[in-house]
Order: C-alpha cells, then structure tokens, then sequence
C-alpha cells in the first residue's frame, strides 16, 4: 500500500459503560464489532434487554439456536492499514495520529468493484465528551483494533453475501466526531477536528491503489456512518469520471446508508434534544463549510446536520435502511434522560413490551414522521428505500439482518436486505420497501 503501513500487533478494544453492546453480542457474538459501534453511540444510556416477542418458550429456544449458530461462525478478521502519509495533509485523528482503514482485496469478477464503508460511533459536542473520545479508538488510531470482523455486506461469504462477497471491501475507521465532515483546531485541548480532511485523504488514497479503474462503486455505513454517507455521497460519485473517452458510463457509483436517517424530532418533554446536540456539534467542529451546499443555500448549518433536509437533493442514486423505531433515536433523541428526569420512559426504552399505549402513540407518530421524511425522496426511481417495523440500529453488517443465510432477515413483502439492497444496485427491481406499523412484521430482529 505504499506510504500507508500494515500494522498487526494485537490491543484490547475499550470497553464502554453501555450495556447495548451486550444485547447486540448475543444476537451475534461474531459481529462484536458493528454493536460495540451501536454502543459507543448511547453514552448516556443504560439499556437492559427485553424479554422479546410473544411467542412462548418454543420460539425462544429457536432463537437460541439460531444465535448458537451464529455465533460458531468465525467472521473474516481484517487487519487495520494506518495511512501514515494523511498526517501531511493534516488529515489526523482528534488525537493527532494518523486515519486507518481495513481492506479485503478483491477477487475474480469483483476484482474491479469496490464497496467503501464508512465506521461509525456517535459524535462529541463539548470539551468533555471529545476528551473521552480522543482516549478511545473513536478518537486515536493508536487505540484502535489491529484487525476487525468483516460480516454483513462486508462479508465475504457468497451464502451470506452472494452480491458482494468477492468486491474490494473497505472500512475506514471513524476517530474525528463529526460524521468525517468537520474542519478545525482546539489548540487549547489538543483536539483535531479533521473528519473532512481525513475523508478525502482516505478517498484519494483508495483510488490511488486502485479503485480509480472501478466499474462499480457503493459507498456504505451505518449510524453516524450512514450519516456521513448522506452527507459525502454526491462527493463520492465526483472522485469518479462520469463517463469515458467514448461516452460511456465509467464507473457505476451508488450510497447506501443504514440508520443514518436521524430526524429533527421533538423529544418527550416538547424539547429538541437532537436538535441541541447537533447544533454544538457543528459549532465545535467546524462543520458548516463541509455540509451539502444545496442544503445551506437555503437552510442553516445544523438543519443541514439532518439527513431529512439533504435526501431530496442527492443526485447520486443512493438507498436509505432503516429501522422505523430506531433504537438510537428513542433513546438518545426521543427519550433522553434530560427529557425525561423522572423516568417515566425509562422502561419503555429499554423494552418495547413495556410501553403503554400513550408511549407507543408518541411512537407511531415518530415512524409517521420518518415516513414523510422520504416522501420526496422516494419518487425518484434512481433511490431505494427499505423501512422496516423493528426497534433496531444498524442492519446492513450484521449476518443476522443482513442475509436469510445467516437465520434469516428482517424482510418486507418477503424480501430481504441483502435481496433489497442487491436488486437496487444492480437494477434488477426497484425497491421503495416501507413496512406496516409495528408490531405487524414477524421478521424483525428486535434489540430492546
């Protein structure tokens, strides 16, 4: 890889005080990974796990054996690259050490295809919160894993990922706060703002190595990842040539963003919690230059954090999975403590079984309002949609929502996310997938 050197010494990831990772671990031990991600994003939380659907002992114990299969496949462990040469750019981790990637090369007929997958892990709005992240992984290249699982559509099992198993596979690791969009320096507490810079390093790096000469490019992650990916898809597709010296299409560029449609929601106490959050965010990181243009031209920097105020204005054909009950944004964005001091939602989102029907009205309406959110968004016949019934976050690297091989995928009308995804990119249907209200789909592979 040139500059960049391949680093295999072995580090412990950092345990977070967060109990959702422990719920995602026993939905799949193999992919500790993608729910250490999900975890990492509730910092304020503390989740305790329900006891699941009504179905009796019977369908319990199917899960149970479902998950003990699961978790007996060894996942593709991949080890990390750090991009030394970024630091020249000032492309650094908030902690001023160089970006880093995981790369599983191609092979046969996707030697020449590339998927480009984007980490998340929440994002920091003040001097302590950053301070946290720039000692953990999300912060330091230094701290981060020497090899990670590749599972899901990472994957690179044709069973379980049958479209994109043999493609370049790529994860670039998530250490900026900011969704690889802010720009600046704290020189006061040393933190490095940098997400932009690190984004179009990585980028250019990849191309460099080959990913120039791709027929096929999708661009992907989940959460803050999916976020990033809304906010840099029509990016991606200008690192590509649109068409070729005889007027052909060079390279098919597409975005996929799992649970990164986060929503300007009003919270439980009337407040907007997000909203707040959001707002230092792009404050503290020097966000606004980077948003989408076509967004700031009319609104501020903050609403241009949100996705539902960017999606109308992509260009580049991009899919949007997600979870219409998402478990991130009942917890941290509906529900937060802050919203609810005494702790009348406390129960409730930690365990859908537990919520009354004015809790679960106050839902409803929240999918209802995801599901406006797309309405635009949805007529353009380039785009593909798939919102699920379930109280999940992140789908898309998890075998056990990703592929019918790995147990079986949460579906609608049938029809999986891998199958989704699949038949969107390569233009075999279209796909504009939006589930019944729950808790009308079976599917689901719920998480609280």
């Amino acid at each position: 890889m040139g500059e960049a050197g391949v680093l295999t010494t072995n580090s412990k990831p950092c345990r977070r005080p967060v109990l959702l990772a422990a719920v995602l671990a026993v939905v799949l031990v193999g992919s500790f990974f993608v729910a250490e991600a999900a975890a990492d994003e509730m910092t304020t939380t503390t989740m305790s796990g329900g006891k699941g659907d009504r179905g009796g002992g019977r369908k319990r114990r199917r899960r149970s054996s479902r998950r003990r299969a699961e978790a007996a496949a060894a996942p593709l462990m991949v080890p990390i690259t750090v991009l030394k040469s970024a630091a020249d750019a000032g492309a650094v981790c908030m902690d001023g050490t160089s970006p880093a990637y995981h790369l599983d090369p191609g092979s046969g007929a996707g030697n020449n295809s590339w998927i480009v997958n984007l980490e998340g892990g929440g994002w920091c709005n003040n001097v302590r919160a950053c301070q946290f992240r720039k000692t953990s992984r999300r912060g330091s290249s230094d701290l981060m894993e020497k090899e990670i699982p590749f599972g899901g559509i990472m994957s690179s099992s044709p069973a379980d990922n049958p479209d994109f198993y043999n493609w370049n596979r790529v994860k670039i690791r998530y250490c900026d706060g900011a969704s690889f969009a802010g720009e600046g320096f704290d020189k006061e507490n040393g933190f490095y703002f940098r997400g932009q810079r690190i984004w179009d390093a990585v980028i250019r790096h990849l191309l460099s190595v080959g990913m120039a000469s791709a027929d096929q490019a999708l661009l992907t992650g989940c959460s803050a990842g999916g976020l990033a990916v809304i906010l840099h898809c029509d990016e991606f597709q200008d690192f590509f040539p649109r068409t070729t010296a005889g007027g052909g299409r060079a390279t098919t560029v597409k975005c996929l963003a799992d649970a990164g449609l986060f929503l300007d929601a009003v919270d439980v106490s009337g407040g907007r919690s997000l909203r707040s959050y959001y707002s230092d965010i792009v404050a503290m990181q020097g966000v606004a230059p980077n948003l989408p243009p076509a967004c700031t031209a009319r609104l501020d920097a903050t609403s241009c954090f949100f996705p539902q105020n960017v999606i109308d204005g992509i260009k580049t054909p991009i899919f949007l999975l997600n979870a219409a009950y998402d478990v991130w944004q009942i917890q941290e964005s509906l529900a937060p403590n802050g919203a609810d001091p005494g702790g009348a939602w406390r129960a409730c989102k930690s365990n859908r079984s537990a919520c009354d029907a004015s809790q679960m009205k106050f839902l409803q309406d929240f999918r209802d309002q995801m599901v406006a959110s797309v309405r635009g968004f949805s007529g353009s016949g380039s785009n593909g949609l798939f919102i699920n019934s379930c109280f999940a976050h992140c789908q898309s690297e998890l075998p056990a929502t990703w592929s019918n091989a790995a147990g079986g995928s949460p579906a609608i009308q049938n029809k999986g996310i891998a199958r989704s995804v699949g038949d969107w990119y390569f233009g075999r249907a279209e796909v504009k997938a939006i589930d019944c209200p729950y808790p009308c789909d079976g599917t689901c592979r719920h998480i609280i």
